[in-house]
């Protein structure tokens, strides 16, 4: 894992993007506001670090291809957090966006109040496949601090250590070139 200071004129743009688009284009389970500005977050550092600018949302809807890097389609996936990134924590992916035409998931969490995001690792779509486990809507499930909350919709989550990690964007591109 590695963890980046986010911009505020990254912030800023992204907060905008949120204000002009829509960026919940599914027909459930769209995320707030707040959760769609913490993925655009992590989506526009990653993208920053592959020299690819910032989102634009101005082309509507991306089919889940967030970046492309060596001939491969790239999704970022971003938990928002109040609190430092762990080894032991798990990422979420919704269940609907399971169709996406991504080769590469990258998870990435985002602290809220100190501005930065830690890229906690990537996985190809086949690995989090044979990886990941599902809990159906509704479903009670139990944080790392024994917090717990229902699914809102049909997840699943893959552990930090169950993805290939990374030290640097250097190591990063490296791995998936």
């Amino acid at each position: 894992m590695f963890t980046i200071t986010v911009k505020p004129a990254l912030i800023e743009h992204c907060k905008a993007m949120v204000t002009k688009h829509d960026f919940g284009k599914r027909f459930t389970a769209n995320g707030t506001k707040e959760q769609q500005l913490t993925g655009l977050i992590g989506q526009s550092v990653v993208m920053e670090l592959f020299d690819k600018g910032y989102v634009d949302g101005s082309s509507g809807f991306d089919d889940g291809v967030d970046l492309v890097f060596a001939n491969k389609t790239i999704d970022v996936k971003t938990m928002g957090r109040t609190t430092s990134v762990k080894s032991g924590y798990t990422n979420n992916f919704l269940k609907l966006q399971d169709y996406f035409k991504t080769n590469i998931y990258i998870f990435c969490s985002y602290h809220k109040t100190k501005h930065v995001l830690t890229v906690c690792g990537w996985i190809s779509k086949e690995e989090f496949i044979k990886k990941r486990r599902f809990y159906p809507k509704g479903s009670i499930r139990t944080r790392f601090d024994k917090t717990t909350f229902t699914t809102f919709a049909d997840l699943y989550e893959i552990d930090n250590k169950d993805l290939n990690n990374v030290n640097s964007i250097t190591d990063l591109k490296k791995q998936l070139s």
